[in-house]
């Protein structure tokens, strides 16, 4: 078996020291809005009764946002 959006998600959270706020204001970069306690239920194991799969569209936003979060905005193209 493969890794799961939600194991991405933890080791991406880990490998670049980010807290829940900080994975908040990521998405916010894209106009993604997640709450901590979703996030919570994202890092959750798999046997927790309050345990959520994330899904692709969280995923993509988070990967989105933490790419504007690390280099910057997009600039203008020129034309």
């Amino acid at each position: 078996m493969g890794l799961t959006n939600n194991d991405i998600l933890k080791k991406l959270r880990v490998a670049h020291k980010l807290r829940d706020t900080d994975i908040v204001e990521i998405c916010a970069l894209v106009d993604f809005k997640v709450s901590k306690s979703e996030l919570g239920a994202f890092f959750r194991k798999e046997d927790h009764p309050k345990y959520m799969e994330c899904g692709d569209q969280i995923l993509r936003n988070f990967l989105n946002g933490l790419i504007i979060h690390l280099r910057g905005p997009m600039p203008p193209k020129n034309k």
